[in-house]
């Protein structure tokens, strides 16, 4: 009947009570059975700072051509400063998407906030500043933390400017000039890293969309950083 089902849940009930409470209390710590100072050095483990981290990072900014009013200065990427292409970067800062891409990379890898917080573009003391002053404080906290760079791998997202030309002047025939090569040593003298520890990558957004019609760039990347030791 339903009266014996409910009496007999009860019973069972009142069991399952009297059971739990004559255990001791590391054998219910948390209903998953560890032993106290298990769980304390458990605990302790997970307040350490793990060997690695890693984090990732975009920026997107809008290109017009020189003149208009939002444009605050040439395009800079990576800290390489494109002085001759047609179209400039509108961007409070420099705008460089490489640089940006990295700081909020370490700063994720960190567990610290947006580039946005540490550098907003409504404080004048950033209208157009040299994005090496957040790679600097992105190296400053990284370093704080006992961490370096392990790697980085930077795509570049970008119709235009190119960044490997056969007609620069200081291509050769079995050579033609890279820009990402000086991007590459920008970010290891910043970061106080081997320059074999970061790879930047580049192409196009096959004509689509903002990019693709050169009305912006963008950029990706990821970043492990390791203990030092």
């Amino acid at each position: 009947s339903d009266a014996e089902t409910r009496m007999a849940a009860l019973v069972l009930s009142c069991a399952l009570v009297f059971i739990v409470g004559a255990l001791p209390a590391s054998r219910v710590r948390g209903g998953i059975g560890l032993h106290a100072g298990a769980a304390s050095a458990l605990d302790a483990q997970w307040a350490q700072e793990p060997p690695i981290r890693i984090g990732h990072g975009f920026d997107i900014h809008r290109m017009a051509p020189h003149g208009d009013p939002e444009v605050g200065g040439p395009v800079t990427i990576g800290g390489v400063i494109f002085a001759d292409f047609e179209l400039g970067i509108v961007a409070h800062s420099d705008g460089d998407v490489i640089y940006h891409s990295v700081v909020d990379s370490i700063f994720g890898a960190l567990t610290l906030p947006d580039i946005g917080q540490f550098f907003p573009d409504t404080d004048p003391r950033w209208k157009g500043a040299a994005s090496d002053v957040f790679m600097q404080e992105a190296y400053r906290q990284m370093d704080q933390r006992g961490y370096r760079v392990g790697n980085i791998d930077v795509t570049l997202i970008a119709q235009a400017p190119r960044m490997i030309l056969r007609d620069h002047p200081l291509a050769t025939a079995e050579r033609p000039f890279d820009h990402k090569r000086a991007m590459i040593d920008n970010l290891a003298a910043l970061l106080q890293c081997p320059t074999n520890r970061i790879n930047v990558k580049a192409r196009t957004h096959e004509k689509v969309d903002a990019v693709g019609e050169k009305r912006a760039i963008s950029c990706h990347v990821v970043t492990v950083i390791e203990r030092k030791p």
